[in-house]
C-alpha cells in the first residue's frame, strides 16, 4: 500500500484545497523549505490539524519544543553548536535512549551523527524548525554548558555569508565561481550549501585542514583542531560525487579527471575572515578524498610571548635578530608552527629602515611593509633563482621559506656571510639534526660554522581548556615524570576534564615547546673538525641550552598541558640525573661540568649513566 503524503491527507480532511496547494507547490520549488513548515509559515492549515497530518505520516510524535523544558544532563550531552546546526533539541535521556526534537526525524544522516555523538540511541520527536531555534536558544541560555560555548554560537550568528572568490585567470573559473555564488543565494543546490557550511563550521572551530573522505556507506567529513583530526560531520554517499565536484570546480581543477591527483586553490570571504584554501584531491578506493588546508591571510602577528617561548629563548632569539648578519633556521615537522614564529620574528624586524624580502611557497600571510615573492616552478622562479634577484635588491633581511636542495642553501648561508640576516626553515627532529641535515645536502662544515649563528626546534602542543581540574597524580604518572626528569613531582597536577567549548577533548588552543642551540665558539670549533652529535650536545648543554623535554615539563609544571600530550608530539627520553660533588647543584646526563662551578663529574656518575643509557632505548615514548 501506498503512503499517503502531508497534501494528499491534509485534502482528504478538508483542511486545504488543491488550489492551495498547488501554490505552496509552486512557491516550495523556489525555496529550501519543507511543505509543512510552509504551510504553518502561511496560517493556511490549523496548527493541531497540521501536527496531527504530520503525525500520521511520518509515524512520529509532535513535541512543542517552545515550551518544552530539557534535562540539564541531555544538554550536556549534546554541544550547543550541534544543536543550531543540525536543527535539533535533545529533550531527556531514557535509559539508554535519548530523546531528540528534530526537524527532519527521518533523515538517516542526522540520526546517525546524533548516534555518534551522543553514543546512545536517538528517540526522535518531530518538531518545527523556529520551535526548536526558540528551544535551543532557551534551553541552553540557562544552561553551563552554553556559557562556555558562547563563542561558537556568537561565530555562527555573526559569519552567516559567505562569499566565494576565484584565484585563477581563466575566465571559466570566474564565471564557474559566480554561478556557485548565486547558486548559494538562491540555496537550489545541496552540495554548494553543503561546501558553504563545512567551511563555515571548519573556520568556527578553528580548523587547520578539512578532510572529505569516501567510504563503503558514507563520505566522512573530518577537520583537523589544533593538530588532532576529529568528525565534522557524514554525507550521504548520494551527494558524494556532487558535493566533490563542486569543490574542484571552485579550485579551478578538472572534473573529468578522477584516475590522477590535482592541486588547486580558491578563497573564501566570511564575515571578517579572507581564507586562502589550498585543495588536492586524491583517487581512492571509493572515490575521490579531498583535502583542503585553511590559510587565513591575515598574518598572525603574535609576540614571543604569545607563542610560549621561555624568557630565557625570547631573549636569545632577539640577541640573534639584532644582529646585522647570519642566519637563524627553525626546524621541526609540517604542522609544527615554524611559519608562525618566522612571521613573529619578522613583525619584530619590521620597520621603515629595514628592507626585508621573503620567498615563500606559497605565500601564507599577508604582512604589511615587507616585500613577498612567490615561487612558481613553473615559470622558473624557484627559490634558488628568486635568492640570487633578492640579493640584488638590497635587503637588510630575507626570509626564505624552506631550505630544499644544496643550491638554496649555498646562497642562503653566503647571503648569511656577506652582511644579510637570514631566517629560513629545515625539516628535522631537532635542532642538532639540521646542522647533519645541511652536511647531508654538501654543505662544507666551514660555511656552516661560519654563517649560522643558531637553531630554534619547536613543537606544537595543544594546552589545557579552562575547565581543567587539578588531581592528585597517580604512582604511575609520577613515575613517568621522574623518567623524564622531574625530580619533585608537585601534589597536584592539572588535567583535561571537557566541556562544550573544547567539543568534550580537554584541550583547546596550541603553545610551542622549544629548544635553541646558539653557535658558540666551541660549538663553531667542533663542526670545523668534523660533525660529531654528541660532543656538539655536550657543549650545547655546558652552555646552558634546554631540550625540548625540559620545557615541555617546565609547562606541564606550569599547568599548561599534560605528558600524554607531550608524549603526542615528542620523545619523551627516560634520564638519570645526579648531584655535583662541588655544590650540589642537580647534574643531567649530558653534563661532563657542573655549569654553576666548573667541577668534573665523577667518573662513576657517567659510568652509571653509560649503563643506564644502554638499557633504557633513545626516544621510548610513554604509552
Amino acid at each position: 500500500m501506498k503512503r499517503k503524503r502531508l497534501g494528499d491527507i491534509l485534502k482528504e480532511r478538508g483542511e486545504i484545497s488543491s488550489e492551495s496547494l498547488q501554490k505552496l507547490f509552486d512557491e516550495q520549488q523556489d525555496k529550501v523549505i519543507r511543505l509543512g513548515e510552509l504551510i504553518l509559515e502561511r496560517g493556511l492549515v490549523e496548527k493541531s490539524a497540521l501536527t496531527k497530518a504530520l503525525e500520521e505520516v511520518s509515524g512520529i510524535p509532535y513535541l512543542d519544543c517552545s515550551t518544552v523544558k530539557c534535562d540539564p544532563e541531555a544538554l550536556r550531552i549534546m554541544p550547543v553548536d550541534i544543536a543550531q546546526r543540525l536543527s535539533v533539541l535533545p529533550i531527556r535521556i531514557e535509559k539508554l535512549k535519548l530523546v531528540v526534537a528534530m526537524a527532519e526525524p527521518q533523515n538517516l544522516a542526522v540520526l546517525d551523527e546524533l548516534r555518534f555523538i551522543s553514543d546512545r540511541t536517538i528517540s526522535p520527536r518531530f518538531g518545527f524548525v523556529a520551535e526548536i531555534i526558540e528551544g535551543v536558544n532557551r534551553n541552553y541560555c540557562g544552561a553551563d554548558a552554553a556559557s562556555s560555548s558562547g563563542s561558537s554560537a556568537s561565530a555562527a550568528e555573526l559569519y552567516p555569508e559567505i562569499r566565494f572568490v576565484s584565484t585563477s585567470t581563466r575566465q571559466a573559473n570566474r564565471e564557474a565561481i559566480q554561478e556557485v555564488q548565486a547558486e548559494l543565494t538562491q540555496k537550489k543546490t545541496p552540495a554548494v550549501r553543503l561546501v558553504s557550511e563545512i567551511i563555515q563550521q571548519a573556520i568556527i572551530k578553528q580548523a587547520s585542514d578539512i578532510h572529505i573522505e569516501p567510504q563503503s556507506e558514507v563520505t566522512v567529513v573530518r577537520i583537523r583542531v589544533d593538530g588532532v583530526l576529529r568528525e565534522l560531520l557524514k554525507v550521504p554517499r548520494t551527494i558524494q560525487n556532487s558535493l566533490i565536484s563542486r569543490i574542484k570546480i571552485l579550485s579551478d581543477m578538472d572534473i573529468g579527471e578522477r584516475r590522477s591527483p590535482q592541486d588547486g586553490r580558491f578563497m573564501v570571504a566570511i564575515g571578517p575572515h579572507e581564507l586562502d584554501l589550498r585543495v588536492s584531491s586524491l583517487p581512492t578506493q571509493y572515490g575521490e578524498k579531498i583535502v583542503m588546508r585553511l590559510l587565513e591571510t591575515n598574518a598572525p602577528l603574535l609576540t614571543f610571548a604569545n607563542l610560549g617561548f621561555p624568557q630565557d629563548i625570547a631573549e636569545h632569539v632577539t640577541q640573534l635578530l639584532a644582529q646585522p648578519q647570519g642566519m637563524l633556521l627553525v626546524t621541526g615537522p609540517t604542522g609544527s608552527g615554524k611559519s608562525t614564529t618566522l612571521y613573529s620574528a619578522l613583525n619584530y624586524l619590521r620597520k621603515p629602515a629595514v628592507n626585508i624580502v621573503t620567498v615563500e611557497d606559497p605565500v601564507e600571510y599577508n604582512l604589511a611593509g615587507i616585500n613577498q615573492v612567490h615561487v612558481n616552478t613553473k615559470a622558473g622562479l624557484t627559490f634558488a633563482s628568486c635568492l640570487r634577484s633578492i640579493l640584488r635588491q638590497d635587503p637588510n633581511v630575507i626570509m626564505v621559506g624552506e631550505i630544499r636542495d644544496l643550491e638554496t642553501a649555498e646562497i642562503a648561508l653566503k647571503a648569511a656571510q656577506t652582511g644579510h640576516l637570514v631566517l629560513s626553515t629545515l625539516h628535522t627532529n631537532d635542532s642538532i639534526s639540521a646542522l647533519a641535515r645541511l652536511l647531508d645536502l654538501g654543505i662544507p662544515e666551514y660555511m656552516i660554522a661560519a654563517s649560522a649563528t643558531g637553531i630554534l626546534a619547536q613543537r606544537l602542543v595543544r594546552k589545557l581548556c579552562s575547565c581543567r581540574i587539578y588531581q592528585a597524580p597517580s604512582r604511575e604518572y609520577s613515575e613517568r615524570l621522574e623518567l623524564a626528569g622531574w625530580p619533585q613531582v608537585p601534589k597536584e597536577i592539572a588535567r583535561p576534564e571537557g566541556c562544550v567549548l573544547c567539543d568534550q577533548s580537554g584541550y583547546k588552543g596550541r603553545i610551542g615547546i622549544y629548544e635553541l642551540l646558539m653557535m658558540n665558539d666551541s660549538i663553531r670549533s667542533i663542526v670545523r673538525g668534523g660533525f660529531r652529535a654528541d660532543l656538539i650536545r655536550n657543549a650545547a648543554r655546558a652552555g646552558g641550552m634546554r631540550r625540548m623535554q625540559e620545557d615541555a615539563l617546565e609547562k606541564i609544571h606550569l599547568g599548561v598541558t599534560t605528558i600524554e600530550e607531550i608524549a603526542r608530539v615528542v620523545p619523551i627520553e627516560s634520564v638519570a640525573s645526579s648531584e655535583c660533588i662541588g655544590c650540589g647543584h642537580e647534574l643531567l646526563p649530558a653534563f661532563h661540568f657542573c655549569p654553576t662551578c666548573g667541577v668534573q663529574r665523577e667518573e662513576s656518575a657517567v659510568s652509571s649513566l653509560s649503563r643506564t643509557s644502554g638499557d633504557i632505548s633513545d626516544g621510548a615514548l610513554f604509552s
